[in-house]
């Protein structure tokens, strides 16, 4: 990395050609933004370099950059750029370069900005912010797709959510559904992630936030598949090239990590990496089956110990599959009942104040509210579908009693918004469909979610 000064004038000099553009697959995303760096994420044609230039707001005379080569050989080439020694509470603008050609049709105007974090710690109150959220992203492509009407919706949900002011968004899973064309070879997964990501009508969004990624099933693998997918290592590989989370896991296994921001812990779950087998027995001689696993013991004693570290206001575990719905019929956690209750028993025993859940999968959204005996109850907030299709409810969940509100047969996203003084700090969440028009809304304080003091 190195100033530009004079050089970097003579590069944005250089005439636009379609050509430099059609190197460009698609990006800019903006990554994780902290006090002093930030990720930038681009994919460009195999075999071009592409640079990152950026500079404080206003300030281009003095940018630096960051540049990488891809090589012919690859198959597709996403690339992360990591901007370094950054200022705190800064507004920084950048713009791509790929083959040293400015890609913005007007090369004297940035293609995206950012803002560093502010260091409010032991200096302020905590920051009021939003972040948005959602899950099941299908993009039709109807050369592989099963017959008959298309199962991805309205993509320009996608503008919406871009117009959208908030910090970051946080994908919950199923961000792309591998097909039967996908699913069984390496190539076949890292071109799916390609297609879907390259379409044009989210192009404003990556660069619009923050993004942060978990799988589900569909964008891990086959429908419904766990810990025995033959290329769950590829899977990964996939999934990491095309998102650019904080960290993946710890020992090389998984895709866990979390978020800070401000007074919010957000702590990003796999229910994949490790998961049992769904068909494996709930209980062995009457007692919960210890060896069905959804999250596994490494990653359950990661959060544990995470939790309890947690000074955060708000603890939000996220996770592809429902955790507390008691009447679902499909995916919940519920359904590897050792694990369900080990962590029950846990938060109420460390009396773990501030703790929610966040979940997709489920081609609806909704609140689900669980009661607990002596201390607060337990909320679960299911975001779905971005694009993917909704289905009509039947059976036990169609008059839930544990739902506090619910968005149905409609694609809609989620808003988080934190905000307030010291000890009245209010989580406020919003749905919203596919043209930004408010769906639904629900709230709740700080102190609604502590263990009572007796």
């Amino acid at each position: 990395m190195r100033k530009l000064h004079f050089y970097f004038s003579l590069l944005l000099i250089v005439c636009f050609t379609a050509s430099s553009r059609a190197q460009l697959i698609s990006g800019p995303m903006l990554g994780p933004v902290e006090y002093r760096t930030a990720k930038i994420w681009v994919e460009v044609k195999p075999g071009s370099s592409a640079t990152i230039a950026y500079w404080k707001k206003g300030d281009m005379l003095h940018a630096r950059m960051v540049n990488k080569t891809s090589s012919a050989n690859d198959w597709f080439s996403p690339m992360i750029f990591d901007l370094v020694d950054l200022e705190v509470n800064t507004v920084y603008e950048y713009q791509v370069l790929v083959n040293n050609k400015v890609i913005a049709m007007n090369k004297f105007k940035a293609d995206g900005t950012f803002s560093t974090k502010d260091l409010w710690q032991w200096r302020k109150p905590a920051p009021d912010f939003s972040f948005l959220t959602g899950s099941c992203a299908y993009i039709n492509e109807p050369s592989v797709d099963r017959p008959g009407k298309p199962y991805g919706g309205d993509s320009s949900i996608f503008e919406s959510m871009a117009k959208e002011k908030a910090a970051f968004m946080v994908w919950l899973g199923d961000e792309w559904y591998t097909r039967e064309v996908d699913y069984f070879d390496e190539w076949g997964l890292w071109n799916r992630a390609h297609h879907d990501r390259k379409i044009p009508v989210i192009q404003n969004f990556l660069k619009s936030m923050s993004h942060y990624a978990i799988w589900d099933d569909h964008d891990f693998g086959p429908n419904d598949i766990g810990g025995n997918y033959i290329l769950k290592d590829a899977s990964k590989k996939v999934f990491t090239n095309y998102w650019c989370n904080t960290s993946w896991g710890m020992n090389g296994q998984g895709i866990y990590s979390m978020i800070s921001y401000g007074d919010v812990d957000v702590f990003l779950m796999d229910d994949r990496w490790f998961r049992s087998a769904d068909e494996t027995k709930d209980s062995v001689n009457g007692k919960p089956n210890t060896d069905k696993h959804m999250w596994g013991k490494e990653q359950m004693e990661w959060l544990k110990n995470s939790l309890l570290y947690s000074k955060a206001t708000f603890k939000i575990i996220a996770t592809g599959s429902q955790v507390l719905n008691p009447v679902s019929p499909f995916d919940r956690m519920l359904d590897f009942p050792a694990e369900y209750y080990d962590l029950m028993n846990f938060l109420k025993e460390n009396a773990v104040d501030g703790v929610l859940f966040l979940t997709g999968d489920r081609h609806h959204s909704e609140i689900i509210k669980v009661k607990r005996e002596g201390t607060y109850p337990l909320i679960d907030v299911t975001s779905s579908p971005l694009t993917s299709g909704t289905h009509v409810f039947g059976g036990v969940e169609k008059n839930n009693p544990y739902r506090e509100l619910g968005i149905d047969q409609k694609q809609n996203y989620t808003k988080f918004t934190f905000n307030g003084a010291r000890n009245q700090r209010k989580l406020t969440v919003e749905f919203f469909g596919v043209k930004g028009d408010k769906l639904g809304e629900w709230s709740v304080n700080e102190n609604e979610l502590k263990t009572a003091v007796k």
